[in-house]
């Protein structure tokens, strides 16, 4: 009896890389992928996550004191009025091609926590928002991202 556990452990303990791989096929927001290769010699600044979280953040501040000391984003003809939780500096990514991907959590004035998707393009201390999206309400995502033919596409979930 013992020695059936010991083996059924042994199976499962195997086969849970395997899992955690398949897990990581469709991933939560967009990656560099290998579209964009590296150039040599002299191409612009290496730009990190750092410099893409306080692009971010700078953008959220600039246009959370030009109105009411909210940041705005419409959603379904909607103008939601947030405030900033928190921007998930372990989902920040350089898409290449000066293109920078960020994640953040907002509260809204009606309660509900909203995931803003935004997209970024320029140097540090010069990042401007090209685009944002509301990817979650209340942790349930809105769409999935895909890569097709080396581009990242959002699909609704299913």
């Amino acid at each position: 009896m013992i020695s059936r556990l010991i083996i059924a452990a042994a199976i499962a303990l195997f086969f849970s890389p395997a899992a955690l791989i398949v897990a990581q096929e469709h991933p939560e927001h967009p990656k560099k992928g290998a579209e964009h290769p590296k150039k040599g010699g002299a191409e612009a600044k290496q730009v990190s996550t750092a410099d893409i979280s306080a692009g971010i953040k700078k953008n959220i501040t600039a246009d959370t004191n030009k109105s009411d000391g909210k940041f705005h984003v419409k959603y379904q003809s909607q103008d939601l009025a947030l405030d900033l939780i928190k921007v998930h500096d372990d989902r920040l990514q350089d898409l290449g091609g000066g293109k920078y991907f960020a994640c953040v959590d907002m509260k809204g004035t009606d309660g509900k926590t909203y995931d803003i998707d935004f997209f970024l393009i320029g140097q540090p201390g010069k990042m401007k928002v090209t685009d944002t999206a509301v990817h979650k309400i209340d942790g349930k995502p809105l769409y999935n991202w895909k890569e097709e033919n080396g581009k990242w596409n959002n699909v609704p979930t299913s």
